[in-house]
């Protein structure tokens, strides 16, 4: 049986001063993505939340140039994903999230939740639709992390992705976790259903 056939506790630590999160245990592919995944979205973040040095704003604090540039990016990996084309999408949402993620500080950090939370929804999405459940569930969750609220496409993906790998205890966690954010909704209730009865399926 593959490791993705068990649920594993592992161990985590976080750096007092980084904030940086590491496993004390056995490690693996997918965990490290997503540990570093979620590094990377963490000091992203704090570049806009708590800049290193007070830098004064340019007279336009919003780089008209760059917004249109995401923007245009997301737009051609959602034409290669209408196109079935998924690992051609899954390079526009990175390059959109290259951009995104390395805005000047002084840009609001409000702003760059909202770009990163659809890109990398987006990316989950492509990955899904070519089976890398570890790297879609990675993407689900950083884009969670950067909006939990108004987001249920994201939260379903993660709770699919982890019911893909059968990680179906977690999933079943993910995904009542969500419902707590987006209320009772549709899709997401019915995902827990069937989670819930797979467990019981299993339990017996």
């Amino acid at each position: 049986m593959s490791d993705q056939d068990h649920f594993h506790l592992l161990p985590l630590t976080i750096d007092p001063k980084s904030k940086a999160i590491s496993s004390l245990g056995p490690s693996s592919r997918a965990l490290e993505a997503e540990l570093a995944a979620l590094n990377n979205l963490h000091r992203a973040l704090l570049t806009h939340i708590e800049p290193p040095h007070i830098v004064p704003p340019p007279p336009m604090p919003v780089n008209p140039k760059r917004s249109a540039n995401v923007s245009k990016l997301r737009e051609s990996g959602n034409n290669e994903y209408r196109k079935g084309r998924h690992g051609e999408a899954i390079k526009f949402y990175t390059l959109g999230l290259q951009m995104a993620l390395t805005r000047a500080p002084w840009e609001p950090s409000q702003l760059v939740r909202e770009e990163v939370h659809a890109l990398y929804s987006n990316r989950a999405q492509a990955h899904m639709q070519l089976g890398n459940w570890p790297e879609a569930a990675v993407d689900a969750e950083a884009s969670v992390a950067a909006k939990s609220q108004g987001n249920a496409k994201a939260w379903f993906r993660r709770g699919k992705c982890l019911v893909e790998m059968g990680r179906l205890q977690e999933a079943k966690v993910a995904v009542a976790k969500a419902l707590e954010f987006e209320g009772e909704e549709k899709e997401l209730a019915e995902l827990l259903k069937e989670i819930e009865a797979r467990i019981a399926k299993e339990g017996n």
